[in-house]
């Protein structure tokens, strides 16, 4: 098992990142990071009305992210380590998929302030939860969170494109990318196990795994 410091694990909404960091986490004893979904008072004008409320809903994620980030430049990741249920560049993909052309230069602005220019700790390993379309919205209904069960597959559709674009793309450290379409890992102890033990194997660069049922 590779002696990884810093793990994000990142995936469209509904894929189960959160169960997994926070199962991870428990079993690496590492100090755990989860992004303020909840917290976000624009997140359930924003699923009703994305066009009017995407800027207020992504500079509060980015503003939120950057907080929670800073304090873990300085962490001794020596003496833990730690899992966070996203990586804070990953950001700007929700942005190039919701805001208008004005928005988006206002953001970039914002973000290279806060991001570019900040102490922002990176990784040593990023793990990204892929899925299908139809089983991201299907594990969406099964968690019945009041705010996003209007979410249009449409939009779902085009954070998965951009999702595997960023990621097919990506060199910050080394990443794995995990099929989930054929595994229950949230409910099923030895396909997260296996998924566990492949991603804490890895040597580096970009690593492709794909379990199965059973």
């Amino acid at each position: 098992m590779n002696d990884f410091h810093y793990i994000a694990i990142e995936g469209v909404l509904g894929v189960g990142k959160t169960s997994f960091a926070k199962q991870l986490a428990q079993d690496l004893s590492a100090k755990l990071v989860l992004e303020e979904v909840d917290n976000n008072p624009f997140l359930d004008r924003f699923y009703k009305d994305m066009k009017g409320h995407a800027l207020q809903t992504q500079l509060f994620f980015l503003l939120s992210r950057a907080r929670q980030q800073e304090p873990l430049s300085q962490m001794d990741l020596f003496s833990r380590r730690i899992v966070a249920d996203y990586l804070i560049e990953k950001d700007r993909i929700f942005a190039y998929v919701t805001l208008d052309e004005n928005e988006l230069a206002l953001y970039e602005k914002i973000f290279s302030v806060v991001v570019n220019e900040g102490k922002m700790l990176k990784p040593d390993l990023v793990v990204y939860l892929q899925a299908s379309v139809e089983i991201l919205l299907e594990r969406i209904k099964r968690r019945g969170r009041v705010f996003e069960k209007n979410i249009p597959k449409d939009y779902i559709h085009n954070l998965t494109q951009a999702y595997n674009h960023y990621f097919s793309h990506f060199t910050g450290c080394p990443l794995v990318i995990v099929n989930t379409d054929d595994v229950d890992f949230v409910n099923d102890r030895t396909a997260y196990k296996n998924i566990k033990d492949f991603i804490m194997s890895v040597k580096g660069g970009i690593n492709y795994y794909t379990p199965r049922k059973g």
